[in-house]
Formats: structure tokens, C-alpha cells, sequence
């Protein structure tokens, strides 16, 4: 690819496999030394290996301030993190009827108070090296349609687009930037996986550019946002999922 992150460093979670994993690999195309972390610490080693000597894997779980504390222990030796990427995520498939309080907090735990826990660390070791940063978090398309049977995801990925405008609003005075990535439905592992897997057709039909989204579709512009092309670039959610939501 390009050298335009050399010298970055890069942290990726949820990388082990998906977006995550396509992301962590164009950031180290583009130069960076990424940090590839998963609460799955084998499959963040074997996506590390897979990417190559400029990827490092280290196992964390986003939603518990510890693990996040011992992760951001590991990346200060390399020197402080440059960017952050915001993936991990828990994506459900369960109907209203079925969604009780610790499925909720369950939802919320990972995908929106494991975005603040990781976000926090990351920015002050930003600003304790008074380094100009990206945050750049992996929000969802679903806030926009309303997508069913998945109430807590939505309401989690919402929030994560609030806290995205506060933040940018928060660091922009240390020329740290905060953006958000809203994916449509995409062809990763985990939706194969998934009942998610059966709603391509229609999702197509919606789309304004026909096809399967892909995790490089996601990733490319996520390495767009990491770059100094973006610089000018705060507080803005960029929706990409082939023109299904229009706004």
C-alpha cells in the first residue's frame, strides 16, 4: 500500500477476525506498528502472525478496566498509541420479547462502555506525550434503520456516535481527532455465522451499489480517517454500506 502511517502506532480491538482483523492488516500496510487485541487472545496471536512484523497481538477484554490497564502498559513501551480503532463489539440477534436486563448490560458493557474504558486510556497517553491523535470508532448502520432484534446493539452503537461528537468536542485542542465508521451489513465471519448471514438479499435490494460488503470496505476507510488526509476531519460519522441509509 502506502507508507503514510509509518512510524504510527496503532491500536486495533476485536481484531482477532472481520473488520477488526482487515482493519489491524491495512493499518500495518499503510505502515503502522499495530496492536492487534481480542478478548480471544489465540486468534489475536494468529492474526498477528498472519499480518507480520509490524503487528503485535495482546489479549484484552474492552469491558474490564484492568485488562484495558495491562494492555495500555504494553503499548506504552512501544512508545504511546497514535491511533485507535474501536471495534470490538458484540453483535446479538434477539427478538424484543427475549431482551431482559443482563442481555442489556451485557451489550452495553462491551460495545459501549468498552468503547469509553479503551478511549480513556488511549487519549491521556495521547496527551501525556502530547501527541496528536485519531479515535476512531466502529459504530453501526442499524442506528440509523432501526434494525430488529437487536435493541441493545442499536442503542449501544447510538451512544457511540453521541460520545464521538463529545469527544471531538472534548480533545480537538490536542489535535486529537474523534470520528465514527457506521458499516452496513457486512460479509465477516461472525455475521456468517450468524442468523445476519440470511439478510443479504434484501440488504441489496437496498443499496444504492449492489453486492456483499466486504471487512477491506470497512478498512479503507478507516486507514483514510487514520491518516493526515483526514486531519481536517472531526466529529463525523461516515456511513458506508453502499448507499443503503441515505441522510
Amino acid at each position: 500500500m502506502t507508507e503514510r502511517l509509518a512510524g504510527k502506532i496503532a491500536l486495533v480491538t476485536g481484531a482477532a477476525q472481520g473488520i477488526g482483523k482487515a482493519i489491524a492488516t491495512r493499518l500495518a500496510a499503510d505502515g503502522a506498528t499495530v496492536i492487534v487485541s481480542d478478548i480471544n487472545g489465540e486468534g489475536a496471536k494468529t492474526a498477528a502472525a498472519g499480518i507480520g512484523g509490524k503487528a503485535k497481538a495482546v489479549a484484552a477484554d474492552v469491558s474490564d478496566p484492568a485488562s484495558v490497564k495491562a494492555l495500555f502498559s504494553e503499548i506504552e513501551k512501544l512508545g504511546g498509541v497514535d491511533i485507535l480503532v474501536n471495534n470490538a463489539s458484540i453483535v446479538p440477534f434477539v427478538a424484543w420479547d427475549d431482551v431482559d436486563l443482563d442481555h442489556w448490560r451485557k451489550i452495553i458493557d462491551v460495545n459501549l462502555t468498552g468503547t469509553f474504558i479503551v478511549t480513556r486510556a488511549a487519549t491521556d497517553q495521547m496527551r501525556a506525550v502530547e501527541k496528536a491523535g485519531r479515535v476512531i470508532s466502529i459504530s453501526s448502520n442499524t442506528f440509523f434503520a432501526g434494525t430488529p432484534n437487536m435493541a441493545a446493539y442499536v442503542a449501544a452503537k447510538g451512544g457511540v456516535i453521541g460520545f464521538t461528537r463529545a469527544l471531538a468536542t472534548e480533545l480537538g485542542k490536542y489535535n486529537i481527532t474523534a470520528n465514527a465508521v457506521t458499516p452496513g451489513l457486512i460479509e465477516s465471519d461472525g455475521v456468517k455465522a450468524s442468523p445476519h448471514n440470511e439478510a443479504f438479499g434484501f440488504v441489496e435490494m437496498l443499496q444504492a451499489v449492489k453486492g456483499k460488503g466486504q471487512p477491506e470496505h470497512i478498512a479503507d476507510v478507516v486507514a483514510f480517517l487514520a491518516s493526515d488526509d483526514a486531519r481536517w476531519i472531526t466529529g463525523q460519522t461516515l456511513n458506508v454500506d453502499a448507499g443503503m441509509v441515505r441522510h
